[in-house]
């Protein structure tokens, strides 16, 4: 859905670097190089970027009425 505010395992801010990542990926900058710019060192900050599926336009569509 939305990433994460936190890292759930260290605590470690994340929720900001986001859109600065979708950007320079967008570009064709390699992951890894990004990351590690972003200041993402720890395996579990770097696991909630790779395995980050953005699901919101498909939620929204089921909004109640």
């Amino acid at each position: 859905m939305i990433i994460p505010i936190r890292c759930p395992s260290c605590g470690k801010p994340v929720a900001h670097l986001w859109e600065t990542y979708q950007e320079r990926l967008a570009k064709g900058d390699d992951r890894k190089k990004v990351m590690d710019s972003l200041g993402l060192e720890r395996y579990c900050c770097r696991g909630v970027f790779l395995g980050h599926v953005d699901l919101i336009d498909t939620v929204a569509q089921f909004k109640k009425y």
